[in-house]
């Protein structure tokens, strides 16, 4: 009798403590006016349960979407919110303002264009950024601003912070699609993704600028080095053979990274399990070390 009251005193914390758990807010349907891009762009943004009761600002983690995908698919596929809230109540993550824009619309992909027509990157660093850190009561420098992102954003990630270096604090790419290996594979990877043709010297520029492995083999080192690097792929994954030339890549230059491989695919389950771990890691950064 006695154990099967304190079963029922133990249940009954849980499910109180379940209810008066803080929940943030996520808007997964918003939008703004690019010039760049010429029309509206979408994006979701989750905001910490304490928002609205606050008057602080917060760190800001730019989440960005796997191919096929769009704005919500870290909403609806991912769970942030449900995620991002068990990270914050739990003392595993620092409440921070999640950021997730759509880069399926008009072109697929994060990255501007070789011809110049179309370009995503110049939109998110020059419009996108600045837009949000302004609506939000988001922490504009360095130290408290991150990015991360799977598969097609996972080379999102990578790209903009070894282009941006400046800008983020951490960079966290899951399963990342890593660009070329090599030279010679720039045309067809290219014309895959656009199906359009590309003269020799825009894919060898887009090569030196977009091979993540090309990138960590010759960039500046401590322009590298000022980025906190993430590195998560499945051992089951499809785009293993990049994540792993990376990781050597950094290795052989002395470039401390976190590597992790573990079991699994390219599959939501498998990015769901990691992105409490990003949570956790980016904010490490965002306090005091």
């Amino acid at each position: 009798m006695i154990r099967l009251q304190s079963v029922f005193i133990l249940f009954t914390v849980f499910c109180f403590a379940d209810i008066f758990a803080q929940h943030g807010k996520v808007s997964d349907n918003l939008s703004f006016k690019s010039e760049i891009l010429n029309g509206e762009r979408k994006y979701a943004v989750y905001l910490p349960p304490d928002y609205e009761t606050s008057e602080r600002s917060y760190p800001v983690l730019y989440l960005l979407h796997g191919s096929g995908d769009d704005q919500t698919g870290w909403v609806q596929f991912g769970e942030v919110r449900h995620i991002a809230d068990k990270a914050i109540n739990n003392g595993r993550s620092t409440p921070m303002i999640i950021v997730m824009p759509d880069a399926n619309t008009g072109r697929r992909g994060y990255f501007n264009d070789p011809k110049g027509d179309w370009n995503y990157e110049d939109f998110f660093i020059r419009e996108f950024m600045p837009y949000v850190e302004k609506k939000y009561r988001i922490k504009s420098e360095k130290r408290y601003r991150a990015i991360a992102g799977l598969s097609m954003g996972g080379g999102g990630s990578f790209t903009y912070a070894l282009h941006h270096p400046e800008l983020f604090s951490s960079a966290c790419p899951l399963s990342a699609s890593t660009g070329p290996l090599t030279q010679e594979e720039t045309a067809g990877y290219l014309e895959r993704r656009s199906g359009r043709t590309y003269t020799n010297e825009e894919r060898k520029r887009y090569f030196e600028s977009h091979s993540i492995v090309h990138l960590m083999r010759n960039m500046e080192v401590e322009k590298i080095k000022s980025v906190r690097w993430y590195i998560d792929c499945g051992d089951d994954d499809f785009l293993y053979e990049g994540n792993a030339l990376v990781h050597i890549a950094m290795k052989k230059r002395k470039i401390p990274h976190e590597f992790r491989i573990r079991d699994g695919g390219h599959t939501w389950t498998y990015w769901r399990a990691s992105l409490p771990e990003v949570l956790g890691f980016v904010s490490m950064a965002f306090h005091q070390y």
